[in-house]
């Protein structure tokens, strides 16, 4: 019989594991809210992806093992077809799941919701990058036992995941049995009515080959639509008595290891299972290779053992840490919140991959497991500065996908790319095409991360390889859609911003202002690299059409109210009757008819303000401050995505206690599940905007240029935030207190250098010295601008 050692978690870093804020904890009083848990407990690595289920599969919100990019199609239906209607969608399906382990008990089966429950606590471990959980039941029967598992999906080894599952009887001797599964096609509970849960497909996946093989067994599917084949192995470690027996069987949908035997007090059994995950096209390697290609995953993690992947996890995590840690003194609620936040974001996506990161990563499957705008607004900037060559493998996606998007443009009439607005595989899966394929904006969402990414790195290589043809093929977009006016101004009619309780407007100040940073980056980047750029059939009338259409991009302004209009002609429509919408009227979308929603003063999420954060340099002081009263009182933050960019514009603006529960409202959205829709997955872009909400908005980080800029101002409750930041391969470490702001360069060499500007002065910092500079008083800002009635954020400003 196979032996495991006994030793459960690496030794504890000194100082730290006794931190609560490095922990998640959920308990008996939490089974309510399983979605709920198994969301946020979710472990992934960019690859694969698994929920928080308990070990048993029951009770359980809504079961996932995912492998990134693994989806299957499905026929969209319309009452009435149009031209260039998307005929297909994208739905994320469940690979084969390897983490259920059933215990029964003198034949009564494992389950919290019989029996008696003495204790139960699941933990994530935010350092160590494991959820752990302990049990102790008392069967129907009487019988008294205490399970403890430990659960990881290895962040370094791409296809690894692995859990140890440990029973002792505590009472008296027990007749234990224990049932390792690997099951295909497992049961999904039926979606919902909002238009944001997934779609749920029976039995998607159609099995290929099965084998088991004592503590062995590996299971190959396929999908029929979407031609993807997945196969997934399993390896068992058994540590427990000679009493005990051990066998294995399988079929098409199910490989099992069964445990079994008699066990007394003070015994113990011990199941750890090791599982590889790996996903090709049908037309790829064939089924006989693959299945023998994650049986060696398997088996090679099972031969380093357990106790080394959680080191290893450890060491990969410590190195993640370094960069990504927020710490955040005054609130510790927060504190944890966030880095609950960055723990998921450093989870989402890898450099080593050809994959994206999704609206719920792999956490869950609303949205169908749909990548959307967004990766590239929220997600993609952060990691940008933390993770470059992740963001930078996101990016590659986005280029491979080109031949799709530019299709999609030829059916729609369109020059360049049209990227999609909801996809898995690089095809539009969106039915609605007032919110989504109008919503062109995630074109120019798409370069905007790009010249992001090449600001923060520099990376000339990947500029020439990719970076310039995804700036070309989308300024050929926004050059071919737009139309001049007698005036000689430039035009996008006909489009969806970030705000969808607005569809079809003329002239979106967001979609204008990043199509116009759209035109110009593409422009420069061509004359950086003429030659690529000729390659591409850029020539230079082409790049100076480019610039008149940004310099002369129209940009709607109401000149009576003093503020930009969110779209043309957005301040003369109908106010909404905030008077006559009570509390269960939100979100309108499930409430109100889009007829009702298009036409009126209302706004789902920040749309000029998100243009305000992503292209300060487009407003004045004056006009950021009156942009934010008039919208921030229209604005409903029906969408997790609004808060964060609202607290951005709110601590530039001075109004600090406002950002501050703003920023909270974004890191709380799945820990205090805000918007009842955690059990579908993660708000990945909320979380981002968390950090966003921090480096941007309290840190005052801004990047549209090449030169960094802090404009930093602490609110109240906040003593001391400090973060760090890669910027041209160097790590920035940022440390601000009420009285004064810290720059340094803790890893670089002595004669190392960065210029950044401190509150409009210039500094230099090097690795020999850091920089310290005082923060001036914020100026009175003046009265809190309204949010409409009910809808401010919750005060926690001032606790």
């Amino acid at each position: 019989m196979h032996t495991s050692s006994t030793t459960d978690q690496p030794p504890p870093a000194a100082g730290v594991e006794e931190d609560e804020t490095w922990r998640i904890r959920r308990t008996a009083a939490d089974l309510d809210r399983l979605g709920e848990t198994e969301s946020i407990f979710a472990l992934g690595n960019g690859w694969v992806g698994w929920r928080g289920v308990l070990d048993e599969g029951a009770p359980c919100g809504m079961p996932g093992s995912y492998v990134n990019g693994f989806h299957e199609r499905r026929e969209l239906s319309y009452p009435e077809e149009g031209y260039a209607f998307p005929q297909a969608s994208d739905t994320v399906v469940s690979a084969p799941n390897a983490a259920l382990i059933r215990l029964w008990v003198d034949d009564e089966p494992l389950d919290l919701r019989t029996g008696t429950l003495r204790g139960h606590e699941q933990v994530l471990d935010l350092r160590a990058g494991v959820l752990r959980r302990e049990t102790e039941w008392i069967s129907p029967t009487g019988r008294r036992v205490l399970v403890r598992s430990t659960r990881l999906v290895s962040l370094p080894r791409r296809p690894v995941a692995a859990v140890r599952y440990e029973v002792e009887p505590l009472d008296g001797p027990v007749e234990l049995r224990i049932c390792s599964d690997l099951l295909a096609n497992e049961k999904v509970p039926e979606s919902s009515d909002d238009p944001r849960a997934a779609s749920t497909l029976s039995d998607p996946l159609a099995g290929e080959a099965y084998r088991a093989d004592g503590l062995d067994g590996v299971l190959v599917h396929r999908t029929e639509r979407s031609g993807q084949r997945v196969a997934v192995a399993v390896s068992h470690l058994v540590d427990a008595p000679d009493t005990v027996t051990v066998s294995g069987d399988g079929i098409p949908d199910r490989v099992r290891v069964t445990v079994a035997g008699r066990l007394h007090p003070g015994e113990r059994l011990r199941l750890t299972k090791f599982a590889a995950y790996e996903c090709t096209p049908v037309d790829g390697t064939p089924v006989d290779e693959l299945a023998d290609l994650v049986v060696a995953e398997a088996d090679a993690a099972r031969a380093d053992g357990f106790d080394a992947l959680l080191a290893d996890q450890r060491a990969a995590l410590d190195a993640a840490w370094q960069v990504a840690d927020v710490q955040l003194d005054g609130d510790p609620e927060l504190q944890q919140a966030v880095r609950f936040a960055m723990f998921h974001l450093i989870q989402a996506g890898r450099p080593d991959g050809d994959r994206t990161i999704s609206a719920k990563g792999l956490t869950g499957n609303g949205y169908d497991g749909h990548v959307l705008w967004d990766t590239e607004t929220y997600v993609l900037p952060v990691l940008t500065y933390l993770a470059p060559t992740v963001a930078r493998s996101a990016l590659s996606w986005r280029h491979a996908h080109l031949p799709e998007a530019r299709e999609r443009a030829r059916e729609l009439r369109l020059t360049g790319a049209t990227f999609p607005w909801r996809t898995i595989g690089g095809r539009e899966s969106s039915g609605y095409w007032p919110a989504g394929t109008a919503a062109l904006h995630v074109n120019a969402d798409i370069a905007d991360a790009v010249l992001r990414y090449l600001a923060a790195t520099d990376d000339q290589r990947f500029l020439a390889e990719a970076g310039l043809e995804l700036l070309v093929e989308t300024a050929r977009l926004w050059h071919g859609f737009g139309h001049w006016s007698d005036e000689g101004d430039f035009h996008l009619h006909g489009v969806t911003g970030p705000d969808e309780y607005a569809a079809l407007v003329n002239d979106n100040a967001f979609t204008n202002l990043m199509a116009k940073r759209n035109l110009r980056g593409a422009a420069d980047a061509a004359e950086r690299y003429p030659d690529v750029a000729g390659r591409l059939g850029v020539d230079h009338d082409e790049v100076a059409g480019w610039r008149a259409a940004a310099d002369a991009m129209f940009i709607p302004y109401d000149h009576e109210r003093g503020v930009h209009q969110q779209a043309a002609g957005f301040t003369q429509q109908p106010e909404w009757d905030f008077a006559n919408t009570s509390e269960d009227d939100y979100p309108l979308l499930l409430h109100f008819p889009y007829l009702e929603l298009y036409r009126k003063q209302v706004v789902k999420q920040a749309d000029l303000v998100l243009a305000m954060q992503l292209c300060p340099g487009e407003f004045t002081a004056a006009e950021k401050a009156r942009n934010l009263a008039y919208y921030e009182a229209r604005t409903v933050r029906d969408s997790s995505l609004s808060a964060a960019p609202q607290a951005v514009l709110a601590a530039e603006v001075g109004h600090l206690d406002l950002a501050y529960d703003l920023f909270a409202e974004s890191v709380l959205q799945d820990l205090a599940d805000l918007g009842d829709k955690t059990a579908d997955g993660l708000h990945l872009a909320s979380l981002a905007g968390a950090w966003l909400a921090l480096v941007q908005g309290f840190g005052g980080l801004r990047d549209d240029g090449a030169v960094l800029s802090f404009d930093p101002r602490l609110p109240r409750r906040i003593d001391r935030l400090a973060f760090s930041l890669r910027w041209r391969g160097h790590r920035l470490l940022v440390t601000l207190t009420p009285t004064e702001a810290r720059y340094e360069l803790p890893d670089a060499a002595a004669d190392t250098e960065v210029e950044l500007w401190h509150h409009g002065e210039s500094a230099r910092v090097t690795g020999a010295e850091p920089v310290t500079r005082p923060m001036p008083p914020v100026p009175d800002p003046g009265p809190e601008p309204p949010s409409p009635p009910g809808r401010r954020p919750t005060r926690r400003s001032a606790d």
